[in-house]
């Protein structure tokens, strides 16, 4: 099992960041794929056609996103961990990604990176 924690900036402020990340409507402007999320504790949510599942384990409006994704068997919840913070360039998010699985590790870095996070990036800066 491997983590990975990344800081990342976007050009938003954290109540326009949190709503890209729990809105499925804006999720899916950014994403391009429909979403299932709500900012609501105890919900499961699936995002690009299912290839993410998973559960919000805890909702801090505008502050904290705290989700168990699914890994299918897997003993050790894989936790996602979104902390947002007010930057002078807008948003500072910390992103925290416990327990991924070794094999899929390279992807689900790639993932946050290419097309998670760079998406939400560029859906702010138009």
């Amino acid at each position: 099992m491997k983590d990975f924690k990344k800081y990342y900036i976007i050009k938003a402020t954290p109540e326009e960041v949190f709503t890209a990340l729990t809105n499925p409507f804006t999720i899916e402007l950014w994403s391009g794929f429909p979403a299932r999320m709500d900012d609501q504790e105890g919900t499961e949510f699936s995002l690009w056609e299912g290839d993410i599942v998973g559960k919000n384990l805890e909702i801090q409006k505008n502050k904290k996103i705290v989700q168990e994704w699914y890994f299918g068997d897997q003993e050790e919840k894989s936790i996602v961990t979104i902390k947002l913070h007010k930057d002078k360039k807008g948003t500072s998010v910390e992103l925290h990604h416990t327990n991924i699985p070794d094999i899929a590790f390279e992807n689900m870095k790639d993932g946050w990176n290419k097309f998670y996070f760079a998406n939400i990036q560029r859906f702010f800066d138009i």
